[in-house]
């Protein structure tokens, strides 16, 4: 078996992992990186596209790349779109920040690319991944099926929502709070021109749609279904005839297109805590998940980074613990207003089965009200700028 020694062993290569040990690196504190996934793998799994302004800020200032900027597509607003008409809510005007359309495997590319072009240790496609916290190490099979040891000050768990790390704390330490929905998301692909500038979320009697974009000439589009949906059963017709009847209408019309890239999402809230045991530490989807309602998955993991950034290096700074002791109470305090807002938008634009007449009008009439008044349209876009301040 090999024996390496780091100061910090970062176990998952998403954004979440590659941010963090970029900004280490920044600092002067050595990492190493490790997933099972391929670096093919993660690059070609599609996954959210809205990046809050916070983690934009973060991703240039940090000079990961400014490629956010000069290819992403900066979003001045949404649109809710009921009753069949369409109503925006313009960030800019209420709470000065937009938000950027750039997919999240372009986030992987550009930080792996940074990575890369520094110098920095990430191994892709290992296996057999085991964490000890006493003493801090990860044990794992290498690429070219070398047994290696890696020893570190610290080990942090960046390993999404089937988190290893998470289930290395010792039994009875976590708390879990879960919410799992009835509904989930039925996701596709389209190749056409934009429907429209901006993202539409549209409540209907036949249940909740969503109109994105991933570049000029394709789109990404969502339905709500059922969580037992399978996507082969889906032709394009049938595809086309559901979005139609959810989002056409008073002169809108959807630009339509060949299919392809069809999943069905479950729809989950789920958080842990603490998220710190001994020196593991948990980020990202290890330690909680969203529904994708309020585009907050990344943006969260992105923010848990900043703050185990500042206590990582307070850390290796003086040495002491209590830095590493606050880490879970900063992280959960955006956690759970994010998680609230998830929730909000989600049950605010969903048809949930078994809803009374009374239920549904009360639904159309918070829509009503949030697109009405100009305080609640600045709730919902602070709520979707993650704009109510570090945490």
């Amino acid at each position: 078996m090999r024996n390496t020694r780091t100061q910090v062993a970062i176990v998952g290569a998403g954004p979440a992992g590659l941010l963090l040990s970029h900004l280490l690196h920044r600092s002067g504190i050595e990492s190493v990186v490790i997933d099972i996934r391929t670096h093919e793998e993660i690059a070609t799994t599609i996954r959210a596209g809205i990046l809050e302004p916070g983690s934009v800020r973060m991703l240039v200032d940090s000079g990961v790349s400014d490629r956010v900027l000069t290819e992403g597509d900066r979003h001045d607003g949404v649109v809710l779109r009921f009753d069949g008409d369409n109503h925006r809510i313009d960030f800019r005007e209420l709470v000065g920040e937009s938000v950027w359309l750039y997919p999240q495997t372009d986030v992987f590319i550009d930080l792996a690319d940074r990575r890369k072009t520094d110098g920095g240790d990430v191994r892709y496609g290992v296996r057999d991944t085991a964490v000890s916290i006493d003493p801090p190490v990860v044990t794992f099979t290498e690429a070219d099926g070398r047994p290696t040891r890696l020893a570190a000050d610290l080990i942090v768990g960046a390993d999404g929502s089937r988190s290893n790390c998470r289930h290395a704390f010792p039994d009875g330490l976590r708390t879990e709070w879960f919410r799992e929905y009835p509904f989930a998301w039925f996701g596709f692909l389209a190749e056409a021109p934009q429907s429209h500038p901006e993202l539409i979320y549209a409540r209907s009697e036949h249940g909740f749609a969503l109109v994105s974009q991933r570049t000029s000439t394709m789109q990404r589009m969502y339905f709500q279904c059922a969580p037992t949906e399978r996507p082969e059963d889906w032709d394009d017709e049938r595809i086309w005839a559901e979005m139609r009847k959810r989002v056409n209408g008073n002169g809108f019309t959807l630009q339509e297109g060949p299919i392809s890239g069809k999943t069905v999402l479950p729809f989950r809230s789920f958080v842990t805590a603490p998220m710190r045991h001994g020196r593991l530490l948990l980020a990202g989807d290890a330690a909680h998940t969203v529904p994708p309602t309020g585009a907050k998955g990344l943006n969260l993991a992105l923010a848990d980074v900043r703050v185990l950034h500042e206590v990582i290096d307070e850390y290796f700074a003086g040495g002491s613990d209590e830095s590493l002791r606050r880490y879970t109470d900063r992280a959960l305090d955006r956690v759970w207003k994010a998680q609230h807002f998830s929730y909000w938008a989600t049950t605010l634009l969903h048809s949930i089965d078994g809803a009374s007449p009374f239920d549904l009008e009360r639904q159309r009439g918070e829509l009503a009200m949030l697109t009405e008044s100009r305080r609640g349209a600045a709730y919902f876009a602070e709520g979707y700028t993650g704009s109510w301040g570090p945490s």
